[in-house]
């Protein structure tokens, strides 16, 4: 080969490896936003689980109370409400997540019914004879335990939502993550007031 091909050669490689670094790293990228937003879809079909669960027990939960405290017909109703508003809002895709206003009536829908059921718990308190009821019992206790898992699949959510956000939104994935559609996931917050006791008045 002549001096004169060489010349032409060259920038041809270098030109060759720069392209093929940049898809490779964009692909790489890329691919990493998409198995980071899938990890918080997969956390948001966790949390949307035990809400299910939580909806699940409490038609059971009301018409247990129901039976012993048929008087109590405004938290009774409370509850029901709450769980209705839930019920408009509990079965939505992941497509919520791209959406913070609808993911915000979610959050707040899903913190009503809990200040609900909440009262129809401190409510349960002064009737004995439903307290010691087994039906009751075993529902006070799976919900409990739902409760738990709600928080902790929320934790998960968030921590999931944590490392998504803080890898698209950083320099230069962040012009890829605006080009490609990939944004920004809000979190889970505490409810507002959720610091004080719900005041229940008998």
């Amino acid at each position: 080969m002549s001096s004169k091909t060489y010349r032409w050669l060259i920038p041809v490689v270098i030109i060759v490896l720069i392209i093929f670094i940049a898809i490779s790293s964009f692909s790489g990228t890329y691919n990493k936003m998409v198995q980071l937003e899938e990890s918080v879809k997969a956390s948001w079909g966790q949390v949307e689980n035990v809400y299910q669960r939580r909806m699940d027990l409490i038609p059971n939960l009301v018409e247990t109370v129901k039976g012993y405290a048929a008087h109590e017909s405004d938290t009774l109703s409370a509850v029901t409400e709450a769980r209705s508003k839930v019920g408009g809002v509990i079965n939505i895709s992941d497509e919520v997540l791209k959406d913070p206003a609808a993911f915000q009536r979610f959050q707040q829908a899903q913190g009503e019914l809990s200040s609900a059921l909440q009262r129809l718990m401190v409510v349960s308190e002064q009737y004995p004879d439903l307290k010691a009821n087994q039906n009751f019992l075993a529902l006070q206790d799976q919900l409990e335990g739902t409760e738990n898992r709600i928080a902790v699949e929320r934790m998960r959510f968030n921590d999931s939502a944590q490392g998504y956000n803080t890898y698209i939104k950083q320099f230069p994935r962040m012009m890829i993550a605006n080009m490609s559609g990939f944004d920004e996931i809000p979190y889970f917050q505490a409810s507002e007031g959720a610091d004080t006791a719900p005041a229940v008045k008998f």
